[in-house]
């Protein structure tokens, strides 16, 4: 398969594995709180990526592993909490659609802080992607007055730290496989997760029942297929294309989301689709090439 119709492969793959994520998060929290979720899923996926990828780590030279450290914590530390708070207060395929702004910010960042190219036409795609946020964000919060839209900020800042971390890759692990990197990343990750998890009286206070067991199981897969096996395709995926391309997954992930959102009775209006079609439409014109 050449190149072109690899990334293009991936691209898809992942859009309908990460699309999935959010309705599975939702299922979760039904039995574990936000900083549980957080962190059991990053043991999960460290304890399944030690056992298919732990060799991989002796390619790991003394140079990458600073920014195994910074991709280790924008690519999953700090995202893998904030989302999980924001899924725990809006509905999942509202967060799905705030995450299209990971391309936005990858652009910017990457043009800020890496010295990437940047096009006046990638500047209007930004400004309406920003309109579009905005609409859907007021609109979310009069359609449903119960759910706490402050919290769409937490997209926001997950979708930076998903852009730092796939530049970085770009420019500095280019020379490290996939499997390394994601390996490498959650061999730093299991132990603070691990603390994160004893701090919040997980092992003395949880209860084994029913629903508990679920919400374990759907964290099963989220983290094995939805984090582990996923991220390590995104990477081969920044690796084999660009950082804006890669990021572009989040032109399919709402699509899948909101299926699952829908499917589980979320409420989403013609404004909001409206909305969301504006933001898709600013990340077309952020990755156009012409």
């Amino acid at each position: 398969m050449t190149n072109q119709r690899q990334k293009w492969f991936y691209l898809i793959i992942l859009s309908i594995v990460w699309g999935s994520s959010f309705i599975l998060m939702k299922k979760a929290l039904l039995g574990v709180t936000p900083v549980q979720l957080g962190a059991l899923r990053m043991i999960f996926t460290s304890l399944f990526l030690f056992a298919v990828g732990f060799k991989s780590i002796k390619r790991i030279q003394k140079k990458h592993w600073i920014y195994i450290v910074y991709t280790a914590l924008a690519g999953t530390f700090i995202p893998g909490f904030l989302f999980a708070f924001a899924i725990d207060h809006i509905d999942s395929a509202i967060v799905s659609i705030l995450n299209s702004f990971t391309p936005f910010n990858t652009l910017i960042f990457g043009a800020i802080v890496f010295g990437f190219a940047f096009k006046k036409t990638q500047l209007y795609g930004i400004l309406i992607g920003l309109l579009g946020t905005l609409i859907l964000i007021l609109k979310g919060a009069d359609l449903n007055p119960n759910q706490n839209y402050w919290f769409a900020l937490l997209i926001i800042i997950a979708s930076i730290g998903y852009a730092f971390n796939a530049n970085l890759v770009k420019k500095y692990l280019y020379d490290l496989d996939a499997l390394a990197i994601t390996t490498g990343n959650f061999l730093l990750l299991f132990f603070p997760a691990l603390f994160v998890l004893v701090l919040t009286g997980f092992f003395s206070e949880f209860e084994y029942n029913n629903m508990n067991n679920q919400s374990l199981g759907y964290i099963a897969i989220l983290s094995v297929v939805g984090t582990g096996i996923a991220k390590t395709i995104y990477n081969k995926l920044v690796h084999i294309s660009s950082p804006v391309f890669s990021s572009s997954v989040t032109y399919l992930i709402p699509i899948v989301a909101i299926f699952w959102g829908v499917l589980d009775g979320e409420k989403l209006s013609y404004i909001q689709f409206f909305a969301g079609i504006v933001i898709l439409f600013g990340v077309y014109l952020v990755n156009k090439r012409k």
